[in-house]
């Protein structure tokens, strides 16, 4: 390190430290510590959207896939359903269909199932930290184990409801082959 660089660093650190500031360092998405404590400050801040960059990716896609097959039999519904099936099925798919991304499906999901409330009662510092590959555990100073999941890209995500949500975007694809089949016969019947 040159002269000037250290002086310029020691300047400023003296300067944080006599206007009562503390830098702090945030280890980034590349360590399941870092994704922890980010979902930590997001729930912190009462702003559960910015938890949704913490998911892994599967759960991130059947977020967007929840999203999309509902959008898709909401249309169809709207196009070939007769009354009182038509309203029945939109208001039962409209929290998804009306999304503007996959976000607001883990924003809606998360917080009517409890999932939101859970993870804020369980936050606490980070313990410890077990990398096995590509999946870590982040254990609590509370005892609670986070699971997370290493992408392609070298990011980890949370992957403790990524079954869940999996799952959700099965019944919506399923959900989507049984609203065209029947819009299908309602269109054929239809004078």
């Amino acid at each position: 390190m040159h002269r000037r660089t250290a002086i310029a660093l020691g300047i400023a650190a003296a300067a944080c430290g006599l206007t009562g500031f503390t830098v702090i360092r945030h280890p980034g998405d590349t360590t399941p510590e870092g994704v922890y404590l980010r979902l930590a400050s997001a729930l912190g801040r009462g702003d559960v959207r910015p938890t949704f960059t913490a998911l892994d990716d599967q759960a991130q896609r059947a977020c967007h896939a929840i999203r999309d097959h509902r959008q898709r039999a909401s249309d169809r519904v709207q196009a070939s359903y007769p009354e009182p099936e038509r309203s029945k099925l939109l208001a039962q798919y409209r929290a998804h269909a009306e999304a503007p991304d996959g976000a607001d499906v883990w924003v809606d999901m998360s917080t009517r199932l409890g999932w939101i409330a859970r993870l804020r009662r369980d936050l606490s510092g980070v313990a410890r930290v077990e990398v096995d590959g590509d999946r870590a555990v982040v254990e609590t100073a509370r005892g609670t184990r986070y699971l997370f999941q290493r992408s392609d890209s070298g990011l980890w995500g949370l992957s403790m409801f990524t079954s869940e949500l999996l799952a959700e975007a099965e019944r919506a694809a399923r959900d989507w082959d049984v609203v065209e089949r029947a819009a299908l016969d309602y269109d054929r019947v239809r004078p």
